[in-house]
């Protein structure tokens, strides 16, 4: 790999061209790249039986742009698969800095300058995908916002800085996925700006748009501001991506015993989470058992005061009765002046008693419809406890539950350090022989 980049001692009339070739991409004619698992290969052509597998039928095996788009996709979905696992296992909003991140754009950069067409302007030929996504925001009105703001950002000058501005915004915005199929479903719009056998053209377009979901799952948030993104050159890291198999079992019993103890962390935060959920029932149960004794209280005071009202009721009547009765008496007894003065004395009493006896009956009424309110709260209440009170023993049994779960997991993660301890010590250094 270092032969084939290495330069030569003497410059060249063509060292400025190779220079820049290297700098705009990274296709290795002469190699392929594959999968095995999660890791990268690189294989010579020469040395290896070309398969029409991976590439269609109607493709020849040995075309290099064929080749370019098929490692393009490799690299690409192994940065993908890698800046989510990392992002991930993480746990955090990413940033600028975060390695992983930085390779995937990259790796997105590359794809986008594959087969691009090259255009003559004034100051000479450019070589852009600006142009292609700008395509997104007539395709797409929402887009709009992200252009706009890829325009007003003040330390960009160069097509090739709003083109990596828009990828880092898109991301951002959890939008990149349906951006690039909106484009790529238009390769009417998209043949203006590359060639028929581009990435952009071909099914491996497609398929990196569909990868490009995946990545809705993580949170970034990236600062553009002071950082130049016109200069930047766009170098694929593959040591990220190259496997080593000395660590792979040990990278392998860490991962077992990394999943185990996040399940058992996520059991413990549940059961945490439950035990915080029945504390706060009780004490729930405990405040409608107070207020349900303050409510009971409060009905046998009303009940009190509505035996107390019907007495005093029973009680006007009979006043009424006698002095209706003595009223009359007096006015059979006295003589005409007197019993016009007694009858109207007496009239005025009886009008002022039936007047505190509808008072009273009012009063009475209010009384008793506040105590059928009360009943029926009673009632509720009651219902509501007792369901609360299913609700806690259920919860209680969850929670039972959850503890046996816990033991079980922390069983597990003690067999799976004793594994990793074993393999550890299994594994030897390898000579410096070797190593050299």
């Amino acid at each position: 790999m270092a032969d084939l980049m290495a330069q030569p001692d003497a410059p060249t009339p063509t060292t400025d061209k190779i220079t820049q070739a290297a700098r705009e991409t990274i296709y290795l004619c002469n190699f392929r790249v594959s999968v095995d698992g999660e890791w990268l290969c690189l294989r010579e052509l020469n040395d290896i039986s070309l398969t029409p597998d991976p590439e269609p039928a109607h493709e020849d095996p040995k075309d290099p742009i064929a080749i370019e788009r098929l490692n393009l996709m490799n690299m690409a979905k192994l940065s993908i698969k890698g800046l989510i696992e990392s992002a991930l296992n993480l746990g955090r909003t990413l940033d600028s800095d975060y390695a992983p991140l930085q390779q995937f754009f990259v790796v997105m950069e590359h794809c986008l300058k594959h087969g691009l067409k090259t255009k003559k302007t004034f100051l000479g030929q450019n070589k852009s995908f600006w142009g292609a996504l700008e395509l997104v925001e007539k395709l797409t009105p929402e887009a709009g916002e992200i252009t706009a703001s890829v325009k007003d950002l003040p330390g960009l000058k160069t097509p090739l800085g709003r083109g990596r501005a828009w990828l880092r915004l898109a991301l951002m915005q959890k939008k990149l996925s349906d951006y690039m199929k909106t484009i790529i479903n238009r390769k009417d719009l998209l043949s203006e700006f590359y060639e028929s056998n581009a990435l952009m053209m071909e099914e491996e377009g497609a398929v990196i748009a569909g990868l490009l979901v995946g990545l809705n799952v993580i949170d970034a948030n990236l600062c553009m501001k002071g950082e130049d993104l016109d200069s930047q050159v766009g170098v694929i890291d593959f040591s990220m991506y190259l496997k080593d198999g000395q660590s792979s079992k040990t990278a392998e019993g860490d991962g077992q015993i990394t999943a185990i103890l996040d399940q058992k962390n996520y059991v413990e935060e549940l059961n945490r989470h439950l035990s915080a959920s029945v504390n706060n029932l009780q004490a729930k149960v405990d405040a409608m058992e107070k207020s349900n004794t303050k409510l009971t209280e409060e009905l046998a005071v009303a009940n009190n005061r509505i035996i107390t009202l019907q007495e005093d009721v029973e009680r006007v009547k009979e006043e009424s009765s006698n002095q209706l009765e003595s009223s009359r008496k007096a006015s059979r007894a006295g003589d005409g002046l007197a019993d016009g003065q007694v009858l109207g004395a007496a009239r005025k009493q009886l009008k002022e008693e039936t007047q505190l006896r509808l008072d009273v009956e009012k009063e009475l009424e209010v009384q008793i419809g506040m105590k059928q309110e009360m009943e029926l709260s009673m009632k509720m209440l009651e219902t509501d406890m007792c369901e609360k009170q299913d609700a806690l023993v259920e919860l209680r049994q969850q929670l039972e539950d959850l503890r046996s779960l816990n033991q079980q997991l922390a069983q597990k993660s003690q067999v799976g350090l004793e594994t990793h301890c074993v393999l550890t010590s299994d594994l030897t250094p390898l000579p410096l022989q070797y190593l050299t």
